[in-house]
């Protein structure tokens, strides 16, 4: 005869043991580095930007030493998340696309590097 299915598949929360390791006093955790600027080909159109005041998508792309496909991607994500802004235009017959960072694509570049620098810092000097 067959064994009934337990109906309860979770433990209560009092019997809940957390996996993390215990924390020491006075550790810092990992700070939480934004996904959007984290991922290298965003990162590099958020920096590149931050030094210049526009770059076109082919300039970005030469820069980056990536694909069409490629940055069309990334900086749709930053746009969508309103780091960037994309202005199209024509030059002649000929499409022009330029890109510029927003306030608030500055301020998230500032607190990634912020954070990485955080990181770095703990990184070199464990103990303090």
């Amino acid at each position: 005869m067959a064994r009934a299915w337990p109906h309860r598949l979770s433990p209560s929360a009092g019997e809940k043991r957390s996996r993390r390791a215990p924390r020491r006093p006075g550790a810092v955790g990992a700070p939480q580095l934004d996904p959007l600027v984290h991922e290298r080909v965003r990162l590099g159109i958020a920096s590149a930007l931050a030094v210049n005041t526009s770059l076109s998508f082919s300039d970005l792309k030469k820069l980056l030493n990536t694909t069409d496909g490629n940055l069309s991607v990334h900086a749709r994500k930053l746009e969508e998340a309103g780091y960037i802004t994309c202005t199209k235009s024509f030059d002649g017959r000929i499409p022009k696309t330029e890109y510029r960072l927003t306030a608030s694509g500055r301020h998230a570049l500032e607190r990634y590097l912020n954070e990485m620098e955080s990181l770095i810092h703990a990184a070199r000097n464990p103990r303090g």
